[in-house]
């Protein structure tokens, strides 16, 4: 059968890499669950005017129809905002879940969600068309406390801590902090001035003032203005400082100013080294409202942000009921394709097998069989050789899949378990014998500890 060529943008992982991201997974859910947050999954499917509510971001998004319409049904255009399309992201059809189930919802409401997205990249490291999020986000109803802007940023530093990736830094800012002083300085397309700020790492200085002025009307002294806000970046709350120390003052950005200081505070206190305030982060979607974060990987920053998110307060409404969130978007296919392509970790093995259960003949298959359940039955993984073939084929067979152990049961009925590794052949009881946590279950090691 000849193999088919792959289709870009749409990553396919070999069963060990699959491992790798399977234990990202599983290492970010526990986290999570361990601070409190429960799961949901929300359909792949949203109509186009839901996904389009807020933000400028259509030419990314991959319409839905079917490839032939029933009889009579009206096909609609893909602007139509009764179309259907592919979620981008979680955060929107999160609202939209919260909106609909608002009245079984407990608030604040606490929740993670692990999925696939599609959204029309060009494909590139780092940038898939379809790719995995695992998102955590507590949502109020009516108010949500700013402590939980703190506790999402704390929470994602440590489940981000727990994985086998370089080192990482938070990048945080507050959206009333810079809208405050843009209007200070008599900026007032706010929205106009975050989304050029946020494309300054990407062509520089020179030419987002260069937009400010031709875009919207700012003059040298207040393009430069923007642009010593957003060179403002510290380790503490020494920002604060620097910021009042510009000239402008009002009570947005002071409101802004005293929430950053309240994140950046708790973050050195209880994960240190891992956040920074930075007044270059604007995030281009319109709906967040204060806290903003985009993470990197120290060394690694050309990979873009692995995990960003920030607080929306009018992201979700019903009538006159508003429930605004918080919340933090980790880019898993991103962290995973990085981790492989940079052999920053690796799976200690191709299969979960702990043990192969070799057969000293065909006639022997059903008692190889019985000494693979006995085993399954203790919670180690074995599997059993499909045909007699000589001991050291079989053995070869499961050295090449990296399983640890094979099985030996005579023709008298004693059993054998050799280590393969080391070579190490002992007596053994499929009743009793064990093996190491760590040889039990497929181990996921940072290339530094390996």
């Amino acid at each position: 059968m000849a193999r088919t060529a792959s289709l870009s943008g749409f990553p396919e992982w070999l069963p060990e890499e699959r491992l790798v991201e399977q234990h990202v997974l599983d290492t970010l859910r526990r986290t999570f669950e361990l601070h409190g947050f429960g799961s949901i999954e929300t359909r792949a499917v949203e109509t186009v005017g839901q996904l389009l509510r807020k933000g400028e971001i259509d030419k990314e998004v991959y319409g839905l129809s079917r490839l032939q319409d029933d009889e009579g049904e009206e096909a609609k255009g893909k602007h139509d905002p009764h179309a259907l399309a592919l979620h981008f992201d979680l955060t929107v059809p999160f609202a939209r879940y919260v909106v609909e189930n608002a009245g079984y919802l407990a608030f604040p409401f606490r929740r993670y969600q692990i999925q696939k997205v599609w959204r029309g990249e060009r494909p590139q490291e780092g940038r898939a068309r379809e790719f995995t999020q695992a998102d955590i986000d507590v949502v109020g109803d009516g108010d949500l406390p700013f402590r939980y802007d703190v506790e999402i940023a704390l929470v994602i530093a440590e489940a981000l801590g727990a994985l086998p990736i370089p080192e990482f830094r938070l990048r945080i800012n507050n959206r009333k902090l810079a809208e405050g002083f843009y209007r200070g300085i008599g900026l007032t397309d706010t929205a106009g001035v975050l989304r050029s700020i946020d494309k300054l790492e990407k062509i520089g200085p020179e030419k987002v003032a260069e937009l400010l002025k031709s875009e919207l009307g700012a003059t040298d002294e207040q393009a430069q203005a923007a642009l010593k806000l957003a060179g403002i970046k510290t380790e503490d709350t020494s920002f604060a400082a620097q910021v009042r120390s510009l000239g402008v003052s009002n009570d947005l950005l002071e409101e802004g100013l005293n929430e950053l200081e309240q994140v950046i505070e708790a973050a050195v206190k209880r994960v240190p080294g891992k956040v920074v305030a930075d007044l270059s982060i604007a995030r281009g979607l319109d709906y967040y409202t204060g806290t903003v974060v985009e993470t990197v990987l120290v060394g690694h920053e050309q990979l873009g942000s692995i995990c960003s998110g920030g607080r929306y307060d009018a992201l979700a409404s019903k009538g006159n009921r508003k429930f605004p969130g918080v919340g933090l978007s980790i880019g898993v296919t991103r962290l995973v394709s990085r981790i492989l392509s940079q052999d920053l970790a690796k799976a200690s093995r191709s299969v979960p097998t702990a043990v192969f259960v070799a057969l000293t003949s065909d006639g022997s298959w059903g008692e190889a069989q019985d000494v693979a359940t006995e085993l399954r039955s203790r919670g180690i993984p074995a599997e059993v050789a499909a045909k007699a073939e000589k001991f050291g084929k079989q053995i070869k067979f499961a050295d090449r899949r990296g399983i640890p152990f094979v099985w030996f049961t005579d023709e008298e009925g004693k059993h054998q378990v050799k280590d393969i590794r080391s070579g190490v052949q002992v007596d053994a009881d499929p009743a009793t014998w064990t093996p190491s946590d760590e040889d039990i279950r497929v181990q996921v090691l940072a290339a530094h500890a390996s």
